[in-house]
């Protein structure tokens, strides 16, 4: 019997945005004010779209866009966190449930050597043309009301848990790590064993602290932390358990 420890990406295993990050590689590092007003709330992928063929149109290639998302600094005791996770792959499966890119994600993982700590990794899809633009798709498309179209985490983790209990795969509990708004949706579908993990002084954790002052219910116990290492002695004392 594992755990599933379920991560988002963006602000939690890397310590920025990775979306935000790579307009660095445009000229004099900001985006024109008309792409910059061009963002309707809801469709940020399709937003990014338009940043990538800027780039690209820009003769912003592939290698540059590499070498900045790899420079993105690691949340503090993240990398910490990823190497106790791989040293104790028998009690955990780990999977990203993210709102950035394939590419970005692939990129990171793979420069830092922790691909073989992730399981599965749910996100908008993304490729180079054969222009060398980089594209992007939403990763599906869901009917629930609290997310963008492009993605719903709640949706992503309930159809991953459905298809490993097909494989006779059973988790006495989900921990979910993240920050963003965009997590609040699959937190609150947690039941009563399962820890929401949210960053201090994030998104995620002033809408469950506001929650639950409002006394609206949820199930799992919610655990706040800073750094990765917070996160190792709440997984060290859930496996003595």
């Amino acid at each position: 019997m594992k755990i599933l420890l379920v991560f988002d990406f963006d602000n939690t295993i890397i310590d920025d945005n990775s979306d935000t990050w790579i307009v660095q590689c445009a000229p004099e590092k900001k985006l024109p004010i008309e792409l910059q007003d061009s963002y309707e709330k809801g469709f940020w992928t399709e937003f990014m779209g338009r940043v990538f063929k800027y780039l690209g149109d820009k003769g912003v290639r592939e290698d540059e866009m590499k070498r900045a998302m790899i420079s993105m600094p690691f949340t503090p005791g993240m990398v910490e966190l990823l190497n106790f996770i791989r040293k104790n792959k028998d009690k955990f499966d780990c999977i990203i449930i993210s709102d950035s890119n394939s590419v970005f994600i692939d990129w990171v993982l793979e420069a830092s050597n922790v691909h073989d700590v992730f399981d599965k990794v749910f996100t908008n899809p993304a490729a180079f043309d054969s222009d060398g633009r980089l594209t992007v798709e939403n990763y599906h498309a869901h009917s629930c009301t609290r997310c963008p179209p492009n993605l719903c985490k709640n949706v992503v983790l309930v159809e991953f848990v459905g298809k490993q209990l097909q494989r006779g795969v059973n988790y006495t509990r989900i921990v979910y790590i993240g920050d963003g708004g965009n997590d609040v949706c699959p937190v609150t579908f947690l039941k009563k064993n399962d820890v929401a993990m949210p960053r201090k002084g994030y998104t995620l954790q002033k809408t469950l602290s506001r929650m639950s002052q409002n006394l609206e219910p949820m199930e799992s116990s919610v655990v706040s932390w800073s750094s990765g290492v917070e996160i190792i002695s709440h997984l060290q004392f859930l496996i003595k358990e």
